[in-house]
This record gives structure tokens, C-alpha cells and sequence, in this order.
């Protein structure tokens, strides 16, 4: 079951609920009563790679250098 605590005890006892959040427990915080958000642990995402350059080759450094003046222009910008 989780654990409700209202804003100003959130804020006062932060540390705590941070380490209970880390160990499995479920912390909702509430704001006047009314459940507004969830304390979870923060999942370190995967460096992802371009699927459509996945295996495509090599890419030499000019393919990042930026546009000429006159692409940018077509482009509106």
C-alpha cells in the first residue's frame, strides 16, 4: 500500500522519503489532501543510437558541419 504524505510533511521529511522510495516503497505526495505526484527512484536511460543509421556505413564529420546560408534560407530560417 502506499504512502501518503501531505505537501509540508514532503518537504520537511524529504531525505527519508527519498531513501523509502529507493528501497521499494510506494510514496504518493498530496496537496491539500489530493494526491498529486509519485516519488520513484530516477532510471538512468540507455544511450540510444539512431535506428536509421544503425549499421548505414561510415559517416564522415562534414555530415554534421552546419547547412550553407543558402539550405538554411529554403528552409525559412
Amino acid at each position: 500500500m502506499a504512502k501518503v504524505v501531505n505537501m509540508h510533511e514532503a518537504k520537511t521529511k524529504l531525505s527519508r522519503l527519498v531513501s523509502e522510495a529507493l528501497v521499494g516503497e510506494e510514496i504518493i505526495i498530496a496537496n491539500r489532501g489530493v494526491p498529486v505526484v509519485r516519488l520513484v527512484p530516477y532510471e538512468k536511460q540507455a544511450k540510444r543510437e539512431l535506428g536509421f543509421v544503425r549499421g548505414s556505413g561510415n559517416w564522415d564529420d562534414s555530415f554534421f558541419d552546419p547547412l550553407p546560408e543558402e539550405e538554411l534560407q529554403r528552409w525559412g530560417m
